[in-house]
């Protein structure tokens, strides 16, 4: 089991984050963490940033600091590898507040996922190997209220502490399986996130579960309500979801209430949510009611062909993933699939223009991918 190193430092001015910059660009390892707000907040934005060595953890406050650019060199220089778990949301996050890149990640997560490891949550694994517990409602906590409990303080640690050894027993099982080529291509494709804020879609109802399945003048009314639900978020600063949800808005959307009344005994419209929204929810359906219908956006379909090469190619995965003892894509993501049934490549080195197709990968599976492709055709030969 790891030691525990001291007390994390608390890192809340200009001058103390200069000094940990420095001390953390000397070490050739750090595990990074952020904590957000995403379940408080209407825009979410990060509130804690954790950094930690094989001695010591800090815990960075971008409340507190209004420039965080002397971090942008240290998670940019390719000397130092940054040990995450689960790294594409800190990535997103990081990239989208900051515009920071990182680069030479070690992601402990799609470590495990490439070895077959039957769990990968960080905590599972922590108590796995040294029985090390972590408080899970911490991942519900609003990370951007101030003083942080020690409670708190602790569980952003641990996110971080024990991510070196950790990296330190996949490395050796990666290199000693012959994946570790495998994984580090997988690293770095999730450095290439894009971190672009999220801008609201009105189109967007049409992603709530069952809205396609309404009839025309029922999804006219939904949009309004989400219109509606989306005004009232942002002027709250809520994420939507806690001004209404969405099954409650598809139930409106199907009982069409002209008073008030009407909302009664609806899923979410308890008696106080009925005198919060009752007047905005009406006059969202009225306007429903009075406008024209929205019609389905219809994303361009697949032929019968690009479909079965699809389907082939899916099920070659699979047998592949099942002798491996591993998820289906981490032998080929679903983007880099479909690209090459769309594609229809006639040989190995045609897969060369796939950008979602990795070298690694191209290298390992190409030959087999064409041989798949080759028998649904009909064609024989070498490939």
């Amino acid at each position: 089991m790891p030691d525990s190193p001291p007390r994390p430092v608390w890192v809340a001015s200009k001058r103390d984050l200069s000094t940990v910059v420095d001390r953390l660009a000397a070490e050739p390892a750090l595990a990074v963490d952020t904590e957000s707000n995403s379940l408080f907040a209407y825009r979410e934005r990060i509130c804690l940033i954790q950094f930690s060595t094989r001695t010591a953890d800090y815990l960075i406050d971008p409340l507190a600091l209004k420039d965080l650019s002397p971090l942008d060199a240290l998670l940019a220089d390719p000397r130092i590898e940054k040990i995450f778990h689960a790294c594409e949301y800190d990535l997103i996050c990081l990239r989208r507040d900051y515009g920071f890149r990182v680069v030479n990640v070690f992601d402990t997560m799609i470590a495990a996922r490439t070895l077959g490891w039957p769990k990968m949550g960080l905590a599972t694994i922590l108590e796995g190997l040294w029985g090390l517990k972590t408080n899970k409602r911490y991942q519900r906590a609003d990370w951007s209220r101030r003083p942080l409990s020690p409670e708190q303080l602790l569980y952003a640690c641990l996110d971080t502490r024990h991510l070196l050894p950790l990296r330190d027993l996949l490395y050796d099982e990666l290199k000693s399986g012959d994946r570790l080529e495998e994984a580090r291509e997988e690293f770095e494709r999730l450095t290439q996130v894009n971190g672009a804020t999220a801008i609201f879609d009105p189109e967007g109802f049409w992603r709530i579960n069952g809205a396609r399945d309404l009839a025309p003048r029922e999804a006219a009314i939904l949009r309004e309500l989400y219109l509606y639900r989306e005004k009232v978020a942002e002027r709250a600063d809520k994420p939507p979801f806690k001004v209404i949800g969405e099954d409650t808005l598809i139930a409106i959307a199907r009982r069409q209430p002209r008073e008030a009344k009407d909302l009664q005994g609806l899923p979410g419209m308890s008696e106080g949510q009925i005198k919060r929204h009752q007047q905005g929810l009406l006059k969202a359906v009225q306007r429903g009611l009075a406008t024209t219908t929205p019609r389905p956006p219809q994303h361009g379909r697949s032929d019968e062909a690009t479909l079965a090469r699809y389907e082939a190619l899916r099920t070659w995965r699979k047998k592949k993933a099942q002798s491996r003892g591993v998820e289906s894509d981490v032998i080929v993501p679903r983007d880099a699939l479909w690209a090459i049934a769309q594609a229809n490549p006639k040989t190995a080195d045609d897969l060369t223009g796939i950008g979602e197709l990795g070298p690694w990968r191209r290298d390992k599976y190409g030959e087999e991918m064409m041989t798949v492709l080759a028998v649904l055709n009909g064609v024989s030969g070498n490939h």
